[in-house]
């Protein structure tokens, strides 16, 4: 086994200290910043993404290997900056006004991370105002907005209001989720991408950049 395979099998088993010494070794060898971070941690986290669309794992096992990744991610870092290794882009994300659940909103953030995605996490019960300064501060591509209430999910379209009125509806991608949403109240509120679970939310983003910069 190479050690990029070495990296993504530790993190595929949530083995942080051992993901983390992988990566040190790999960059000890030369191997680019970028082979380790696509050919090791993101490998590992698209292995981990598509057994859970799957049900062949669960969230504790999500949750252990994004928190392999960021140990990955820490020494491996400053030499993706240095090697001008860019994101694939630049997300928001928040649990929306009045509603406090997060382990959803969590999952997503971490997929997306493993795509490759630069993501602002602004939490929860977080207002349509809010997301309007952080798509502009951060330059989003997409904004993704997650409800677990029924009676908060209609806060999704005060900020799909919010961005067109700022002048940056056109500008990006507006994704929704959560357990009471669907495609139809996606379409309804005027927001561009639904989708039913974390792992298939970052390949809809993933899908969405690559057709705006074809389109570019």
């Amino acid at each position: 086994m190479s050690i990029l395979d070495d990296i993504s099998a530790f993190l595929q088993k949530g083995r942080a200290n051992e993901t983390k010494a992988a990566v040190e070794k790999a960059l000890e060898e030369g191997v680019s910043a970028k082979d380790i971070l696509e050919g090791g941690l993101m490998a590992g986290m698209n292995i981990i993404g598509g057994k859970f669309k799957r049900n062949e794992v669960y969230v504790p096992e999500v949750l252990i290997a994004a928190r392999a990744m960021n140990a990955g991610l820490l020494p491996l870092k400053p030499h993706l900056v240095s090697s001008g290794v860019k994101s694939r882009g630049s997300i928001v994300i928040g649990t929306v006004k009045g509603d406090l659940h997060d382990i959803g909103k969590n999952l997503v953030k971490m997929m997306m991370e493993g795509k490759g995605f630069e993501v602002h996490d602004l939490g929860v019960d977080v207002s349509s105002e809010k997301f309007v300064n952080a798509a502009r501060e951060f330059n989003a591509d997409i904004v993704c907005c997650s409800a677990l209430l029924t009676t908060t999910m209609t806060e999704m379209k005060s900020v799909v209001e919010a961005l067109k009125a700022s002048g940056l509806r056109d500008k990006l991608t507006i994704m929704v989720g959560g357990a009471p949403v669907t495609d139809s109240f996606c379409k309804s509120i005027g927001a561009d991408l639904y989708s039913p679970d974390a792992a298939s939310a970052a390949d809809a983003a993933v899908s969405a950049v690559e057709a705006v910069a074809k389109s570019a």
